[in-house]
């Protein structure tokens, strides 16, 4: 999830574009860069880390202030650890591009261009853009044309800004999956371009949001897209903050909603149609691990447990689940045998990280799952998976949660795969699913309402019981910390079916009871259970596709095939229903009290 601007006009560029981009360094902050033109003359100017490192660069280089046009972009990494080459804007040998998303197909692409003799700098997907444009420029000496025939290459979702000394006066610009905005200047001859609102704040009244497949050239006499039908102007919000949160109240709100984009980031390039790929792991990682150990605190560990199911049921491996703050002082029996997979949403969580070095002490391999590339467990674990789920500003975590289990289950089918364990049919299937995955995470306008008009029945009694059977416990473990990290009320997760072990106690009217029912996973069982309660006069609230007639509240969920896609869709229950119970309490839903989003001390 990166942040692009670009400006063309009369006023100074270089300030134009390093204000966007304080704009969007919510997008991503491990590495910024310029490209602004005019005529022949060029210049690039990159920095790692935050955009102040950016700004120092340019302020002591004396670099004037007016170009005819430019190119910015901060970077979130997700191809290529974050240095200053594998900084944005990325060159040819007379071009420039700046890029938001993920080409699927860059190995492809760049394999076929190196053999026509290319030269690559960078490791990430991106420089495989400004090279294709090149090639086809060199041939055809129509830039649009070129810009056009790069475009129909690419697989993945994208959108792209490019500059070339060839048309020294165009930007060319395309959205394919990513956010991209188009904008006329206040001033006369100005064209302005966003990843979102809140840089052209001030700068412009009318805009574009680009639909995906729309694209076009802009020059300062001229928009011209390729296809104008699908083309509208609108106008421009007048606030910058409601411009971050992108219309919603919070960005906890915010990142919900955007769940099912991101995970679409987060297969892309691994979920094929019979397969599944993880470039970034040797394939021989699992040749001799008996078990798989998993390691992670909070929400991370919530997901971790989610995947234990999964490694064991689909990829036939022994796996167990440890809360980091406890594992570093069990004086644990660690053996070789073991692969050791950490999980982190920033890559800093101390207990996690200090766990991780005791299992590269004893020999273990070892694998983060993790959405900040460069952070300190990626540097010390042997593989790194990244979740790409882009900048999570609620401390509650919600879409590193989803993308966590998303990428948990693609390993757990990896993994089969490598060890022969699972059939070619059920492969097929558990890859169906994952590709239905983004709709189920959709918050609907008729399930958010739902969970609105319910919550302001849910904001007294002594506490609430979160029970799911299976991989729907450890999303009962998820609910209820949600609640409780954002509404301060008491709320437990537990098994289903250890309710008459003892917590059925506690049950009466002032007990909320949030069950997990869904249809394709142990129904008959969790059923039994909330029957137990119900019959204990506790205050039932019955999440599934089928109705549960004793629920004193229903929250009606769609019939799926897979128990997987049951899980997103009622995550996304839990997570809004949390959220409108904080908002009636009028809690801080993005900064609860005495919570950190990283933690990183013991």
């Amino acid at each position: 999830m990166c942040g692009i601007v670009g400006y063309i006009g009369k006023n100074k560029t270089v300030d134009i574009l390093l204000n966007g981009l304080k704009e969007l360094e919510y997008r991503g902050y491990d590495s910024a860069g310029i490209a602004v033109l005019n005529g022949e003359k060029i210049s690039v100017y990159k920095a790692l880390g935050k955009l102040s490192n950016l700004e120092e660069k340019i302020n002591n280089s004396k670099l004037e202030a007016h170009y005819a046009l430019g190119i910015g972009h901060t970077r979130w990494a997700t191809h290529g650890k974050p240095t200053e080459l594998n900084a944005h804007p990325h060159l040819g040998e007379y071009s420039y591009v700046v890029h938001n998303g993920i080409i699927e197909n860059y190995k492809e692409l760049k394999e076929e261009l190196i053999s026509n003799g290319h030269k690559f700098v960078s490791q990430t997907d991106t420089e495989v853009i400004v090279h294709l444009f090149e090639y086809y420029q060199n041939q055809l000496n129509n830039c649009q044309e070129a810009f056009e025939n790069t475009i129909k290459r690419l697989e993945g979702a994208y959108s792209i800004l490019l500059i070339s000394k060839a048309c020294p006066e165009n930007i060319y610009f395309f959205k394919h999956g990513s956010p991209l905005i188009v904008a006329r200047g206040i001033e006369a001859n100005e064209v302005l371009f966003a990843s979102s609102d809140a840089p052209l704040i001030g700068l412009c009244n009318e805009v574009v949001y680009l639909e995906d497949g729309a694209g076009g050239v802009a020059s300062k006499d001229a928009i011209t897209f390729f296809d104008k039908s699908a083309v509208s102007w609108s106008t421009l919000p007048t606030s910058k903050q409601f411009a971050q949160k992108e219309g919603f109240r919070f960005f906890m709100e915010k990142e919900i909603y955007e769940q099912s984009r991101v995970v679409s980031d987060t297969m892309l390039g691994r979920l094929y149609d019979k397969t599944i790929r993880f470039d970034e792991v040797d394939a021989s990682i699992i040749e001799g691990i008996r078990e798989i150990k998993i390691c992670a605190c909070g929400t991370s560990y919530h997901a971790g447990l989610s995947a234990s199911y999964l490694f064991e049921r689909l990829a036939k491996v022994k796996c167990s689940v440890e809360i980091a703050s406890e594992f570093r002082y069990k004086e644990p029996l660690l053996t070789t045998d073991t692969l050791f997979i950490v999980i982190s949403q920033s890559g800093e969580t101390a207990d996690t990280l200090e766990a991780l070095k005791m299992a590269k002490k004893s020999g273990l391999k070892s694998i983060v799952v993790c959405n900040v590339d460069n952070s300190s467990m990626t540097r010390v674990a042997d593989y790194s998976i990244l979740t790409r789920a882009g900048i999570e500003k609620g401390v509650a975590s919600t879409k590193a949660f989803s993308t966590q289990v998303v990428v948990l289950w693609m390993m757990a089918l990896y993994f089969a795969q490598q060890k022969n364990a699972i059939e070619a049919s059920k492969l097929e299937r558990e890859i169906h699913a994952l590709r239905e995955v983004p709709s189920s995470l959709i918050a609907s306008n008729s399930l958010h309402e739902k969970t609105k008009r319910l919550s302001k029945r849910y904001l007294h009694g002594h506490g609430f019981f979160f029970i799911g059977r299976d991989v729907f416990f450890p999303l009962a473990l998820e609910g209820a910390l949600k609640l409780k990290e954002i509404s301060y009320l008491h709320a437990e997760g537990y098994p289903a079916g250890e309710m008459k072990h003892g917590p059925i106690a506690l049950a009466d009217p002032e007990l909320f009871t949030i069950a997990l029912m869904p249809q394709n996973l142990l129904y008959d069982k969790i059923k039994s259970n909330v029957e137990e309660l119900s019959a204990r006069d506790s205050t039932i609230c019955a999440i599934s596709p089928l109705s549960f007639e004793l629920a004193d509240d229903f929250i009606q969920t769609n019939k799926k095939d897979h128990y997987m896609l049951e899980f997103f869709e009622m995550l996304v229950v839990l997570q809004l229903f949390s959220m409108e119970i904080s908002v009636r309490l009028g809690n801080d839903v993005d900064m609860p009290r005495n919570l950190a989003k990283s933690v990183t001390v013991e």
